[in-house]
């Protein structure tokens, strides 16, 4: 912590001044110290982004400068007091947009999958797991403790692409157990050479939750999978 807060300090007398200015140039950042204190910086502003905290960067750099020479406006209860009614609200609020969010992909979620089960090809298991098969192979099928080798392609109903192997051209391998409900049951499904298209209620994927930043809280999922191999 020492040396965060003293890496801070120095990226506070060496380059404020020029940020200050305008936007600091790579070739100002001369030593290593200077390099270390900016890239810890930017950490601390990019974690600040992803947390949606607004910061005035006075205060801020005031306050980092404060703390490091044992000084302050404010006592050591009043400090507490301000920080932990802070991450209340924002809990609060985060808590409200995840709600709202919960609600929109349910209901999206829903009525798609109540129109898609109509389509022609399309299979319903008990669990609610919609998939068609697009490709049929002829390999064995693998058992829940196996790896498997696949290409895929995971994607929103709007259709918006969240993550997909064919774009990196490189196959995935994993556990059978090792993957979100709705893709275990597909897998032991298929055989290897299969192509299907899931589409994945939010329950047999990443829940009430989703999984930050990428999915949101109850979101059906899609996915194009190909099982390639069964892995040794």
């Amino acid at each position: 912590m020492k040396l965060v807060l003293s890496s801070i300090m120095v990226v506070l007398l060496t380059v404020t001044s020029c940020a200050q200015e305008g936007k600091i140039k790579k070739d100002e950042l001369k030593t290593q110290e200077q390099k270390v204190s900016y890239a810890i910086g930017h950490d601390i502003g990019k974690n600040f982004r992803m947390q949606e905290m607004t910061i005035s960067l006075d205060e801020f750099f005031q306050g980092i400068k404060d703390g490091i020479a044992d000084s302050s406006v404010f006592t050591d209860e009043e400090l507490y007091g301000i920080i932990t009614q802070y991450q209340q609200k924002m809990t609060a609020e985060r808590n409200a947009k995840k709600q709202v969010l919960a609600e929109k992909n349910t209901k999206e979620g829903e009525e798609f999958l109540a129109a898609n089960k109509t389509k022609e090809g399309v299979i319903t298991t008990e669990s609610g797991l919609q998939y068609k098969v697009l490709k049929k192979g002829s390999g064995p099928k693998p058992k829940a403790t196996d790896k498997v080798t696949v290409h895929y392609k995971g994607y929103f109903i709007d259709g918006e692409t969240f993550d997909s192997s064919y774009d990196r051209n490189e196959p995935a391998t994993f556990p059978v157990n090792g993957v979100i409900p709705g893709w275990q049951e597909a897998l032991q499904l298929m055989s290897v050479g299969d192509k299907y298209e899931l589409a994945i209620p939010y329950k047999l994927a990443y829940g009430e939750n989703g999984k930050s930043p990428v999915i949101e809280p109850c979101k059906t999922l899609l996915f194009d999978v190909e099982l390639l191999d069964i892995a040794k």
